[in-house]
């Protein structure tokens, strides 16, 4: 390294080398290597006296050092100027969701303020690259810092990660002392808000924080950097889920400008389907429908008593192109999310509830499927159809069924004998090949949370499954297979998605608690659903259906999407693609394209850098959905958590839902509401975690609680901003034998407890 040249050390001020008066300026390299190795320089001055810079030479110095602090080379603090600290050699990077995905660039996730600006690095890729990231991921990724002295970063990812909650969220509550904050993390404590440090916020404002130590105890106090919103004033309680978990609900301006300016497709380069009667069947408060559905007897007299099934899907890429600004958004936010209080889509209004909804009456482009079944309800072939189609009703599953269950209104009446009761007829054939494959029959109810308008529990249901919501999904599923081996025939690039049987260690505890209960499950490790279905009906004969169920989905292995198959374990299929949802799911919009151009129907396919991009896009989008579901489930805690925070002290029934060495978990059997009952409550015990068992059991007496028991709890505790419950046991658990192992002391109770702390 080239050292500046020195002079005679001075009796005064710093200790450091200095230099003659400078007939030219320092090289860049001299400037860096000064700031790196001569600790006690502190600013200008004191670089410009180390190389002798006075005179006319101050200006062109001054201008260079603006050019290095420019490009992120040195730092200008309040307290010094020095060299730009480096990255490390792996470190986590931030993609803005503004970037440009073809040439990717990010910035580190954490990093010092004082260090100045955060360094770019850019983002190195290409189609043999295995970790394919695009704008708005988060990344592990090795850093590259060049051969110069001045950083030029590149990057080469490592892999895709989850980008964490945020760290200080949550509600402001005002009392006679002033402020405090109750965290939306359960895991975290109330803290202070001085009030010169509460900004504009306001009694029940949801807020965003940075924690402060304060005085010789070093007590967390919290300052609000930002008001986000009012859950109660707004009556959305899903705010708080939304801005903690960071999910993108406000639409850019440029992807509402997009959305508003797009027209309506036409039937140029469309086969013209609109006399066929396809009809939506939907919820009853659907505001959008992505699908419909036609099926009629197959005439074809080699198809004897088989139909033909047609399934439409609204036409999303025919108005969401790649690269554009509506489709950067929906890759980032990458799935809907479907709160009780709210929904916040993965496309614009204009886009998912207008042009791309399968309206009754009006023109809509859509992408069809035509499927030949037979008479064994296998599918025979299929086609795939790119047309313009008018939807011929809208019914609801409830309507529908009631038509087929001989109660048709004035609108199902017409409709019955040319098109529902062909459509039953179909479902009734496939429902043969259905059951013969042995999906996994894991049905356990799913509870909806009704609202009043002031957005407060109103109600909560167990909505009734109707031969019409199976038939859907049967039909739904047929097409998803249908776009899967199209594309794999045309050996084109695809996202599956992949459902892994369950690991060889899942399965040795299911056995494990399948063993305590005398039902047996086959020793390989190679296991079907078939086979989980006979454990399933082994439980109802015994009356533990639930508990076994619970454990049955325990064991299994999260579905996701990618680019390579795994075939799809729950639904014994060789191999899955999603297909029938493309306004809410960028999976379904990536088919969608894969499809167009796999068949030739149209210039907006699947583009090749979209190609190159497959597996960073399947890691993104499923992260998004876990994202989504852990939004959906927090905000229906928060909600049952404030319905029952009116109830303390009250009784209920409910079921062991989960066993840990620190409790157990119980879900309450109207509600639905889970809640807490610590360990050190239990009985008059000492109870030890027996992981075989999923069982709870005492030392000296052998009382078990065990998972799926049915149990008395009462209510202690609510907290509606963690959504968390906790319950005291009422209820006396079953007698067995003793847990073994090491013997533990019996813990005082809490009388004694108190009486030794009072001693102390």
């Amino acid at each position: 390294m080239v050292k500046p040249p020195t002079k005679p050390k001075t009796t005064s001020g710093p200790q450091r080398k200095t230099a003659r008066r400078a007939d030219t300026l320092p090289t860049r390299e001299q400037l860096l290597a000064a700031l790196a190795e001569q600790s006690d320089i502190k600013g200008k001055r004191d670089l410009a006296k180390v190389f002798g810079i006075r005179g006319d030479m101050r200006r062109p110095f001054k201008a260079m050092l603006n050019e290095l602090e420019g490009d992120g080379v040195i730092t200008r603090t309040r307290k010094a100027l020095r060299r730009t600290a480096a990255l490390p050699h792996v470190t986590v990077l931030d993609i803005p969701t503004d970037a440009d995905p073809d040439n990717l660039h990010a910035f580190p996730a954490q990093w010092n303020e004082e260090e100045g600006d955060k360094p770019r690095v850019q983002v190195l890729g290409g189609r043999d690259a295995r970790i394919v990231p695009a704008p708005g991921d988060r990344i592990l990724a090795r850093i590259d810092a060049g051969e110069g002295t001045t950083p030029v970063y590149t990057a080469r990812p490592m892999k895709i990660i989850d980008k964490p909650r945020r760290g200080h969220i949550g509600i402001v509550r005002m009392d006679e002392d002033g402020a405090r904050l109750i965290p939306v993390d359960r895991k975290q404590k109330e803290m202070r808000i001085p009030l010169g440090d509460l900004l504009d916020a306001k009694d029940g404002d949801l807020v965003e924080v940075e924690v402060k130590l304060s005085g010789r105890l070093m007590i967390p106090r919290a300052r609000v950097t930002s008001v986000v919103g009012n859950p109660a004033s707004e009556g959305a309680v899903s705010l708080i889920a939304i801005h903690a978990l960071e999910i993108p609900y406000k639409f850019p301006a440029s992807v509402i400008r997009e959305a508003e300016e797009a027209t309506e497709s036409t039937l140029k380069g469309r086969e013209d389907w609109r006399d066929v009667p396809l009809i939506t069947i939907d919820p009853h408060d659907a505001k959008d429908h992505d699908d419909a559905v036609y099926a009629e007897p197959d005439t074809d007299q080699n198809n004897a008593g088989g139909h033909i099934v047609t399934v439409a899907i609204a036409d999303v890429a025919a108005y969401v192109r790649p690269g554009t600004a509506l489709d950067r958004e929906a890759y980032l936010r990458g799935n809907s999310v479907y709160f009780p209080d709210r929904v916040v889509p993965m496309l614009p209004e204009r886009i998912s509830n207008e042009l791309c909804s399968l309206k009754e009456g009006e023109p809509r482009a859509a992408l069809a499927v035509r499927m030949v079944i037979g008479a064994d309800g296998r599918k025979r072939s299929h086609s795939f159809h790119r047309i313009l189609m008018r939807s011929a009703a809208k019914l609801s599953y409830r309507q529908a069924q009631a038509a087929i269950d001989g109660k048709a209104d004035d609108k199902t009446g017409p409709l019955l004998d040319p098109i529902l009761r062909p459509l039953y007829a179909a479902y009734d054939t496939m429902t043969k090949a259905r059951d013969k494959r042995g999906p996994l029959d894991l049905d356990l109810p799913e509870r909806k949370i009704i609202l009043d308008e002031k957005g407060l529990v109103k109600d909560i249901r167990i909505p009734e499954r109707l031969d019409a919501h199976r038939l859907i999904e049967e039909m739904m599923i047929a097409a998803n297979v249908a776009a899967a081996e199209t594309l794999e025939a045309r050996h084109s690039p695809l996202l599956y998605r992949v459902h892994d049987e369950p690991s060889s260690e899942k399965l040795q505890s299911l056995r494990d608690f399948l063993g305590s209960l005398d039902i047996a499950i086959k020793k390989s490790d190679s296991v079907r659903a078939s086979d989980f279905n006979g454990i399933l009906a082994q439980a109802r004969k015994a009356g533990n259906v639930e508990q076994v169920s619970e454990m049955v989905l325990r064991s299994q292995a999260q579905a996701v999407y990618d680019n390579e198959n795994l075939g799809h374990f729950g639904l014994n299929l060789d191999r899955y693609a999603h297909f029938t949802s493309p306004i809410r799911r960028y999976a379904d919009l990536i088919v969608h394209r894969a499809l167009v151009r796999a068949l030739g129907l149209g210039p907006d396919g699947l583009s090749d850098s979209e190609m190159d991009k497959l597996p960073g896009i399947a890691q993104h989008i499923s992260a998004t959905e876990r994202r989504a579901m852990n939004a959906e489930r927090e905000t229906a805690d928060r909600l049952l958590a404030q319905f029952l925070a009116a109830q303390i002290g009250a009784r209920f029934e409910g079921r062991i839902s989960g066993v840990t060495r620190s409790g157990l978990f119980v879900r309450l059997a109207e509600t639905g509401a889970d809640g807490f009952i610590p360990a050190s409550t239990l009985g008059q015990d000492y109870y030890r975690y027996v992981e075989e068992q999923q069982a709870m059991v005492g030392e000296r007496t052998g009382e078990k609680f065990t998972l799926g028991d049915r149990v008395t709890v009462r209510l202690l505790e609510a907290a509606p901003v963690a959504g968390a419950l906790r319950f005291e046991l009422l209820s006396e658990g079953t007698r067995g034998n003793p847990s073994s192992g090491k013997r533990s002391i019996k813990r005082p109770s809490r009388a004694q407890a108190v009486r030794v702390r009072k001693k102390r």
